[in-house]
C-alpha cells in the first residue's frame, strides 16, 4: 500500500493588503499518496497559486500543517525550507526559468549542484535524465538554439534529475502551441507511469483531463475532489524517444 507524501491539515492563508484581510486558502485538507497525478484547478482567485507555493515550500503557512514525506514543514525557516525544497520537489515552470547562457547539461546540473555532488557524477546524472526525456543529442545545446517544447525537456529533465518526491509543475504547456503542450503531457504521462507523483496546477480542462484526480478550488476551500476513471492517455502507446521538440 502506498504512503502519503503529502498530508495538509487544515491549511491557511491571511494576506494583509492595506486594512482589508484576504483568505487566500480557508482551511484546506487532503493527502496526496506515492505515484498519484493530481490536477490542481480554479477560477482566477480560487487559491490555486497559493496552495502550489505552500506545497511547493516557497511560502508557509498561517495556521494548519503541512506533511511532507513525514516532515512537518509548516514552520520551517527559509533556509531550512530552500534545503526540502532542492531534495524534495521538482518545479516545472509555464516560462522554462532556464540559464539562457549555459547549455542543457549545465542547466540540469543545477539542483546537484546545490545538494554537493561531486562533478563527474552530476554530469552522468544529468546527461542520463536528458536522455530520459528525448534530449540525448541536445546536451550541449543552449536554450536559445531550441524550440519551445525542448526547453520545457530541459526545465523537466532539471526538475527529475535529484529524484524528487514531488514534481510540481505550473501551467506547463502555457507557452506552447497546442501539439508541442500535447507532446509534453504525453512526457508527464510516461513519468507517471514510470512512478513519479505529480501535481499540476492548471487553469485547462484538457490540460488536467490528463491527471488520475482534480482537486478544485474555489473561495480558498476545495470544492471537489474527483478521481478520473478514463484520463485521456489511458491507452495510449508513448514512446519518448518519438516525441517531436
Amino acid at each position: 500500500m502506498s504512503k502519503p507524501v503529502i498530508q495538509v491539515s487544515d491549511l491557511t492563508k491571511l494576506y494583509q493588503m492595506g486594512n482589508q484581510e484576504v483568505r487566500a486558502l480557508d482551511g484546506v485538507n487532503f493527502e496526496v499518496q506515492e505515484n498519484e497525478y493530481i490536477a490542481i484547478m480554479g477560477p482566477s482567485g480560487s487559491g490555486k497559486s497559493t496552495l502550489m507555493n505552500l506545497i511547493g515550500c516557497l511560502d508557509t503557512p498561517t495556521s494548519g500543517t503541512y506533511i511532507l514525506n513525514n516532515q512537518d514543514v509548516s514552520e520551517l525557516e527559509d533556509a531550512d525550507l530552500a534545503e526540502v525544497r532542492n531534495r524534495e520537489i521538482g518545479f516545472v515552470f509555464q516560462t522554462f526559468n532556464l540559464l539562457p547562457r549555459t547549455d542543457c547539461l549545465s542547466n540540469v546540473e543545477l539542483p546537484l549542484i546545490y545538494s554537493g555532488m561531486k562533478t563527474s557524477d552530476r554530469r552522468r546524472r544529468a546527461t542520463e535524465t536528458l536522455k530520459r526525456v528525448g534530449l540525448g543529442d541536445r546536451i550541449d545545446h543552449r536554450p536559445n538554439e531550441l524550440s519551445g517544447g525542448q526547453r520545457q525537456r530541459v526545465a523537466i529533465a532539471r526538475a527529475l534529475v535529484n529524484n524528487p518526491s514531488i514534481l510540481l509543475a505550473d501551467e506547463p504547456t502555457g507557452n506552447l502551441d497546442t501539439k508541442t503542450g500535447q507532446e509534453i503531457m504525453m512526457l508527464f504521462e510516461e513519468l507517471y507511469r514510470a512512478g513519479n507523483t505529480i501535481l499540476v496546477v492548471t487553469h485547462e480542462q484538457e490540460i488536467a483531463d490528463h491527471a488520475r484526480r482534480i482537486i478544485w478550488l474555489r473561495d480558498g476551500q476545495i470544492e471537489s475532489d474527483t478521481k478520473v476513471e478514463s484520463p485521456v492517455l489511458e491507452d495510449a502507446e508513448i514512446e519518448l524517444t518519438h516525441v517531436a521538440g
